[in-house]
């Protein structure tokens, strides 16, 4: 499965600030977000679903894949492009199987022996554990930092994706130490102008790539 991670977001409806989740979105991808991940850890069932499906009327015209976090049943319910599980959430090896051969499955790991696992049961990209400290990511265990993150992306079979503490500060070097391509939240979900915030990011993430 061939897809874009350059720019990856990851929803965080907390931080709208009164805002549409939507709208917001809607302006990321028309800033350059190639990958869209809608996170809910509070919704029910049938209220993920909704928002997946109002989402997908903005990224799919887009071209820009729509990622649910995860809840696979929920993905395969409102049809998304495919969905991301975490080391303690269903197993890649039966997300895959559930998903289907066509949809995209991501996998968040913190070592090269969970890239290796993770890729060989069927994950097309996996995320790193978080590189920095981030308050969007409570959950996460000790962050490992960019030479843990070099380590992550020499190892993996697949794509690495970084998350944590990513901006545009930061997001280059991710990029040079062999990161596909960086995940943020606040920097975008947080920006008073998430449009000109995707553009930044997206920037420097193409100058890091044009200096290897």
């Amino acid at each position: 499965m061939n897809i874009d991670l350059s720019v990856y977001l990851v929803t965080d409806r907390r931080l709208l600030e009164g805002r549409q989740l939507v709208d917001v979105v809607a302006a990321a991808v028309e800033g350059g977000v190639t990958c869209v991940q809608l996170r809910e850890k509070e919704a029910a069932g049938r209220e993920f679903i909704s928002l997946a499906q109002e989402l997908l009327e903005v990224t799919r015209p887009a071209g820009v894949p729509l990622i649910i976090n995860d809840r696979v049943d929920v993905a395969v319910a409102a049809d998304a492009d495919g969905a991301h599980v975490g080391q303690e959430d269903i197993p890649a090896a039966a997300a895959r199987k559930i998903l289907g051969p066509d949809k995209i499955l991501g996998v968040t790991v913190s070592t090269p022996e969970e890239a290796l696992r993770a890729a060989n049961e069927g994950a097309d990209y996996v995320g790193s554990s978080a590189v920095f400290a981030t308050p969007t990511k409570t959950d996460s265990d000790k962050p490992i930092g960019i030479e843990g993150l070099r380590r992550l992306c020499e190892a993996s079979p697949v794509p690495v994706v970084a998350i944590g503490g990513v901006d545009a500060g930061n997001a280059g070097e991710m990029i040079r130490v062999g990161a596909a391509g960086v995940a943020v939240v606040r920097a975008i979900m947080a920006a008073p102008d998430p449009k000109a915030a995707a553009q930044h990011l997206r920037e420097v993430v193409e100058k890091a790539r044009r200096s290897l």
